[in-house]
């Protein structure tokens, strides 16, 4: 098990260092340089040899790869000149609000698709499984944005019963009747999503675990219905989900950015979607480092629960 985790630990570290490459040369491949695009196309060209050098963007690149790695592992993301704010700061005030929407809606979206795949499974091609079958499909097809606005549409426009934007303020007063009302909406936008997906994944794992010989033999030493769902065969279809959770958080960030610009949700999404309306570089960089990190060790703690879950993992290793 350490040398498995050891393993997997120098592959994150190497992939790592490969989006950190990847990012510094999409940095030095921006039309007319950092410079300009940080000071804008009415820079003079001093005011541009200036900040190249105040910078370090006047060196070799070898050089300018060695100051931004040792600035990255220093917690140095950059600065934010049209925000006049460091990356860093900014990630700090809006990176925890991201993380209550992405936390409440992923554990919701478990705590109803597990059972739901489940059910559907023990009830195969019954009308509860065509229904919940369909249903998925229906919302797995959707955009984000069309499910996020429809509904805005239906339970705000309409019903008039929830309010259209997420919660506003400090987290402090996320536990306010009228903050968690607000984000009981880009919760659902996100959290329909992906129990739609983790649901199919679900049902697939279970149908498949239901007719493998264990199954039969524990029905054959008495063991109850339930028995054999819960102590046997819950286990081992949770392995795909446990897989796929690690693997589906570039997508459900994908999807959280388009919710929290829709909803005004002032979490990194939302961030993210206006530094790249005005342009600011270093915001937009900073960003994709940290889904980048938060990406891999998503991985790396699905591979982990992985061999816990499943002790074939661990004789492996």
């Amino acid at each position: 098990m350490t040398g498995f985790l050891v393993r997997r630990l120098g592959q994150s570290a190497i992939v790592v260092l490969g989006v950190t490459i990847i990012t510094f040369v999409l940095t030095r491949l921006l039309p007319g340089g950092v410079a300009r695009a940080i000071l804008g196309s009415r820079a003079s060209p001093i005011e541009i040899a200036q900040f190249n050098h105040d910078n370090g963007l006047d060196l070799p690149g070898w050089q300018q790869y060695f100051y931004y790695l040792v600035q990255l592992i220093h917690g140095n993301l950059g600065f934010s000149y049209r925000l006049n704010e460091s990356v860093g700061g900014l990630l700090q005030d809006h990176l925890p609000k991201t993380i209550i929407l992405l936390g409440i809606s992923t554990l919701l979206a478990l705590a109803i698709a597990v059972p739901l795949g489940m059910m559907q499974a023990v009830r195969r091609n019954k009308l509860e499984d065509y229904f919940f079958t369909s249903l998925s499909f229906a919302l797995y097809s959707m955009p984000p944005f069309w499910l996020a606005l429809i509904l805005i549409i239906f339970f705000s426009a309409n019903l008039n019963i929830l309010p259209p934007v997420g919660p506003q303020g400090a987290i402090s007063t996320y536990l306010d009747p009228a903050q968690i009302s607000a984000l009981v909406l880009p919760v659902a936008a996100l959290a329909l999503v992906t129990i739609a997906l983790f649901s199919r994944y679900m049902r697939s794992s279970m149908l498949d675990n239901l007719v493998q010989d264990y199954v039969r033999t524990a029905r054959a030493k008495g063991v109850s219905t339930s028995g054999v769902l819960y102590r046997h065969v819950l286990r081992n279809a949770l392995i795909p989900i446990v897989t796929l959770l690690g693997l589906s958080l570039p997508g459900i960030f994908s999807g959280a950015l388009i919710t929290e610009a829709i909803f005004n949700y002032p979490g990194m999404g939302l961030l993210f979607w206006d530094s790249a309306q005005t342009r600011d570089y270093p915001v937009l960089l900073g960003v994709t480092v940290v889904v980048a990190v938060a990406t891999v060790v998503g991985n790396l703690l699905a591979d982990v629960f992985y061999a816990v879950v499943d002790p074939r993992v661990r004789i492996a290793a």
